[in-house]
Parts: structure tokens; sequence; C-alpha cells
């Protein structure tokens, strides 16, 4: 995993909340990939160390990780960060302090600044939207983030225009694409065969954004004219209120529709799980909206350009930067947000028109290798470091 440090050019610590959440692969790639760095995570919960391992991981004790948790909640302008993170900074040497989210690169500010250390920021998503949206407060915390990180890095030019409007200077802001597994991804172009029922695929955490309800209304519109048509949903509800509110969200779609028995619900599942369910699905549905709460992708899901390289058609949304991974009618299908008559007809013509597949899925795949090769991106990011140095 780590190799010796004599071949590293450069050490970067990286910040990240909790490493790792089950859907935050990505994160776990950027540092996979950069071979020639010596990257030290600094983390305040350590969790699926089985999916996710790394050699230098350091925790904050569970004393800080409360204390933490206590100011986060009660927004309070109070940072403070663990000496353990110091003791590392102190110990490692790092030239670059890479933190990801917005909002944890604010709390971070202290303790670059007490190292003296040059700071990376990545935006991802719901720091971008939700996080301002429902408190004005990080309008004005950004202010100030803006204004003494170094680099501020986003997924496409949808968010880096939002991150530019919030007051980040355009100097300062470089979009860098999230990265897939290439070589892990066989790209077979799906084939309905005669009499075989129609697999839909759908994948996400039960959140307000993912627009899953719309897919599935999308679905009981067509399963009208279709009745072999058969949806496996992987993800669930989070912890959280909203994302439990959304689960019942979409279990009343399933039952106003009908369709209890022709919707499999198998939960949060690991990739591996997911890349075989992926294969024998025929169409993915990711119709992402904006929440009321202001949550968005940012950039595009992950799991959008991970099945564009499989091979599987996909319709989605004209949602943030999803227009850089799918191109309307050339790449995939790209319906207006809350949209479900636009996503059935878009279902119903690739159904009626499998023979233009191959065409659209080969045109998604090349354009994924073009834009989203792990390899090429950790290299690209090793390079804004070199850079920034």
């Amino acid at each position: 995993m780590i190799h010796n440090n004599h071949d590293k050019l450069f050490t970067v610590t990286h910040s990240i909340q909790n490493w790792l959440p089950i859907t935050q692969t990505w994160i776990y790639n950027q540092l996979f990939y950069m071979k020639t760095v010596q990257s030290v995570v600094l983390t305040y919960r350590r969790q699926n160390l089985e999916l996710f391992p790394w050699k230098l991981i350091i925790e904050a004790p569970y004393l800080e990780n409360l204390i933490f948790r206590l100011i986060r909640k009660a927004d309070l302008d109070l940072r403070r960060y663990a000496q353990i993170f110091d003791d590392a900074i102190k110990k490692y040497k790092p030239e670059i302090f890479h933190s990801h989210f917005g909002n944890r690169a604010w709390f971070d500010l202290p303790l670059v600044q007490d190292n003296d250390l040059k700071h990376v920021v990545t935006f991802y998503g719901f720091d971008v939207g939700q996080l301002p949206h429902k408190n004005s407060i990080w309008i004005r915390r950004y202010q100030e983030l803006f204004a003494k990180a170094d680099l501020f890095l986003c997924e496409g030019p949808f968010m880096a225009g939002s991150i530019e409007e919030m007051g980040c200077p355009s100097e300062k802001l470089v979009v860098h694409r999230l990265g897939i597994e290439l070589e892990r991804i066989s790209y077979q172009p799906r084939k309905i065969h005669p009499g075989e029922s129609i697999k839909i695929l759908i994948a996400g955490s039960f959140r307000e954004k993912k627009g899953i309800p719309y897919a599935l209304e999308a679905v009981g519109l067509a399963k009208k004219k279709y009745p072999q048509i058969q949806v496996t949903i992987i993800g669930d509800a989070t912890v959280e209120k909203r994302s439990k509110n959304e689960k019942q969200q979409i279990l009343h779609v399933i039952n106003r529709y009908n369709l209890e028995s022709s919707v499999r619900l198998l939960g949060f599942q690991p990739k591996d799980i997911l890349e075989k369910e992926a294969h024998q699905h025929h169409i993915f549905l990711s119709p992402s909206v904006v929440a009321s709460d202001g949550d968005t992708e940012g950039g595009a899901p992950v799991s959008i350009i991970e099945m564009a390289a499989s091979g599987m058609p996909v319709i989605s949304t004209t949602h943030c930067d999803i227009p850089q991974v799918i191109e309307h009618s050339k790449s995939g299908f790209l319906a207006e947000e809350r949209n479900s008559e636009e996503l059935y007809s878009y279902l119903i013509w690739l159904i009626e028109h499998p023979e233009d597949w191959e065409r659209i899925t080969k045109n998604a795949r090349r354009n994924v290798e073009d834009k989203f090769d792990v390899e090429n991106q950790a290299q690209e990011l090793i390079e804004l470091y070199t850079n920034l140095l």
C-alpha cells in the first residue's frame, strides 16, 4: 500500500472527517493511486478499514472527537485541533495539507497556519450547496477560507462557477475531475434478449438529491406498457432524519405504483457487489435533483461515471456537472430535474431501440476514458501539488 519513503516525491496530510464512509470510494482512490506521494490521513473517526485499508492514519482521541462534534452541531465560531494532529505534522513533515470538503477546511485553518503549510481544499457537493443554503454563517466562513487557502479543487465547471459565486478568486480555483478505476470496469455493452426481463438499476444513498422517487415514478409509468420491468435499488437511509424521511417517500412511491413485487431493495453494498449487479442489469437510472435544503451532487455522482464506463445506458438529469459525463442523446439521456414523464419517455425509447445501445455506450465509455481515468487524475493531482510547491 505505502511504498518506502525514499521513493516519495513529498508528503501530504489529508484531513478527512471520517475515514471512510462506504460512499466515498473516490477519496480512497485519490490517495491510493498517488504512488509517489506519502499520504498521511488525519481523521476524527476510523470506519470501514476492511474496505479502505491505509497504513498512515492518525485518529483523534474519542474526547476530541466528541468536543468537535459538539462545536460543529452548535455552529460555534470556535476552532481547535487535536494535539495528535499537530504531533503527526511535526513527525511526518508534510509540504502540503489537503482538506477534503470545504467545511472541514475551515476548521483546519488554525492547524495549517500554525504549521505554515500550503493548503489545498477540495469541495465535493453538500459543502457547496446545502451547507451555505442551510446556514449563512458558512458564506462568511468561506470568505476567510478563500483568502487564506492556496488552491481549491472541484469536480467540474458547474461546481467551479458555484464556488466562484461564493467569493473564491478564480485564479485559486481548478477543475480536477474524480477518477474511476477503469481497469476494473470491463466494457460490456448491454443487450435485451427476447423474453428477458428489463432490469433497471438504481444506486445511491437515500437522500433527496438522488431523485430516487422520480426514477420509481418513471418505472411505474413504464411498467404499464412493459410489465416485465424489474428494478434493483442498492442503497439505504443513513441515520439522518432527512434520509429516513426520503426512505419513506421511496417506499410510498413503490406502494403507489404497486411495484412491491418488481423492486429488490438490497441496502448498502460494497463496491464489488455493486459492480457484479451492474453487469446483470440493462439500464442505469440516476435522476439527481437540487434538494429542498439546497443539497446537490456538486459535480457528478461517481456511480454515473462507473456505469457509463461499464457499457450500461444511463438516464440521468441536467443536474450540476452530470452533462460533463453524459452528453444528451449521444452517450445517454438527460431529463430536466423532477420530470418523471421525461424520464419515462427516455426509458421507453431505450427499451424500444436496443439497436442503438452500443453506439450510445461506446460514446460514453470513450468520454470516461478521456476524462475520468483514476491513474491520469492521480497524476494530475500530483502535478497540481508540485506546481503549488
